[in-house]
């Protein structure tokens, strides 16, 4: 990793944010994205064409995978690749929320190195470079220690609690807790907040990226909901969900999934 990659990247959420908060109570032209996607509005474009000009000018030989830019094959071949979620939590922005995060991450074959998540109306900056630990703003953060699943606080998705989603055909005896941005759940249980997160569906690559090596800083192990490690700059940037967790409570939770 490139010594400043990460100031980049904290300097390029932090002029997202001034762009994104500038929306806020201002016509957003919402529109649907083909096939269910979501909503984009004209806050989520804005601050995917200045990340874009402020990142790839910078660092004109990596490749570049946004939700909010056609998909060009040419990253595939670059030995660097930014991975961006310009608005991670679009419903929230449009909805006045505060839980909306910028989200973006450098992966050098298919490792990330670089990440920056912030939340800018909650003014919460946090950040990792490899070997380099994970912050929340300049602050040094960890996962917990919590090895039982049973009362863990749990991250994650009202279908992910469904019976059959569990080798015993019932949830376990965990505190519950949900965000919706991606983002910001990865991070929480790298702030040590909650213990662990998961969300079994097929996740893209620009909601996980940063989150993933803030969390493995912190001292948690990521992987997709089978437990394999997770790899990005994929031809197809989608991976088969996520848990996050200590070591210790990580293995445990994949233990009490279905198979």
């Amino acid at each position: 990793m490139p010594a400043s990659d990460l100031s980049l990247l904290i300097e390029a959420a932090q002029e997202a944010a001034e762009i994104a908060t500038r929306y806020i109570g201002a016509p957003l032209d919402i529109r649907d994205k083909p096939g269910g996607a979501g909503p984009v509005t004209e806050a989520d474009l804005a601050v995917d064409a200045a990340l874009k000009q402020i990142l790839c000018d910078a660092r004109p030989d990596y490749g570049w995978l946004s939700e909010e830019t056609e998909d060009d094959a040419a990253r595939l071949s670059a030995e660097r690749v930014f991975i961006v979620d310009p608005i991670d939590g679009t419903r929230s922005f449009i909805e006045g929320n505060d839980i909306w995060a910028h989200s973006i991450a450098v992966a050098e074959r298919g490792v990330v190195t670089a990440a920056a998540v912030y939340l800018p109306m909650r003014d919460k900056l946090y950040a990792a470079g490899a070997g380099l630990g994970a912050t929340l703003n300049d602050m040094p953060i960890r996962a917990t220690t919590r090895a039982d699943l049973g009362g863990a606080s749990l991250l994650a998705a009202t279908p992910a609690f469904a019976p059959e989603v569990w080798r015993e055909g019932r949830a376990p005896e965990v505190t519950r807790g949900f965000r919706p941005s991606l983002a910001y759940r990865l991070s929480l249980v790298a702030e040590g907040r909650y213990d662990a997160m998961m969300t079994l569906r097929p996740t893209w690559e620009w909601d996980i990226a940063a989150g993933d090596l803030i969390l493995r800083e912190a001292g948690a192990v990521t992987s997709d909901r089978r437990s394999a490690a997770l790899r990005f700059n994929n031809p197809v940037p989608r991976l088969d969900g996520v848990l996050a967790a200590n070591p210790a409570l990580h293995g445990a939770l994949h233990a009490a999934l279905a198979d």
